[in-house]
């Protein structure tokens, strides 16, 4: 709608709205690479310019970097939220006066003003005093976020009041399980880290070498940089690229 503005809309978390003077900045700069590394290997600035294109698909690969990011960062603070809703439960409050005192526990342990989480969190207090049933403001934030863990929680109260169960005990249990399952997906994600820095050093492995062999062997580069050897230093680009690719592709273990 025209009447509302775009920092009043709600967050859709499943993507990354880069602005223009983001796309522009992060064009430039992978246009800018590709020159520097085209120049670099085939050791003549045209082949920059032609391979220089390539750097326009920078925007969306900063954007995909940007959004898990900002995924990782929301998780990490729903499992801080479950731990600080799984306390106020254990004193005594009732689960809508929990989510109620949410956004002050919350304030204390997130003091940066832009967290997504908190800003969540006081949307959905004032949907309930709005007269929005609870279960129903988590659903649409576990829409939004694209999480599960948002959507069980959701899942539980709904069947808690359907039900008549202990409302207060079923969110305790399933805050504390869900709170276990992002600890071990956590720990996974921090055993991998080391495997993705080894990733990134084999990539600029190759550029290293090329420019030990301009180094130390520049006649040896010359004969790689004319006739068959420009489709042999393409071949190995390409090859280089595609394994780049597969390794993205393995390294993605968590959502």
């Amino acid at each position: 709608m025209r009447g509302i503005r775009e920092s009043e809309k709600p967050a859709d978390y499943r993507q990354y709205r880069l602005t223009r003077a983001q796309r522009f900045a992060f064009a430039l700069a992978g246009c800018a690479a590709v020159f520097g590394a085209g120049w670099f290997v085939y050791g003549h600035p045209l082949a920059g310019v032609l391979l220089s294109p390539a750097g326009l698909l920078a925007p969306r690969a900063a954007a995909g970097v940007l959004l898990k990011r900002r995924r990782e960062r929301l998780r990490k603070e729903f499992k801080d939220m479950l731990q600080a809703l799984s306390a106020l439960l254990a004193a005594g409050r009732s689960v809508e006066n929990a989510f109620q005192a949410l956004e002050s526990e919350l304030g204390l342990m997130m003091a940066h003003g832009r967290s997504d989480l908190l800003r969540e969190i006081r949307a959905i207090a004032a949907r309930q005093r709005n007269g929005l049933p609870l279960e129903e403001a988590l659903r649409d934030f576990a829409e939004r976020a694209g999480m599960e863990e948002v959507d069980r929680l959701a899942e539980a109260l709904a069947v808690c009041r359907k039900t008549g169960g202990d409302l207060v005990d079923v969110v305790r249990r399933t805050s504390s399980w869900i709170g276990e399952k992002m600890e071990v997906e956590l720990e996974v994600a921090v055993v991998t880290a080391q495997k993705r820095f080894e990733a990134r050093m084999m990539m600029a492995v190759p550029f290293a070498f090329v420019g030990l062999l301009q180094w130390i062997a520049p006649d040896y580069m010359a004969y790689l940089r004319q006739g068959p050897g420009l489709v042999v230093l393409t071949g190995c680009l390409l090859l280089l690229a595609a394994c780049g690719l597969w390794i993205r592709r393995i390294m993605r273990i968590l959502p």
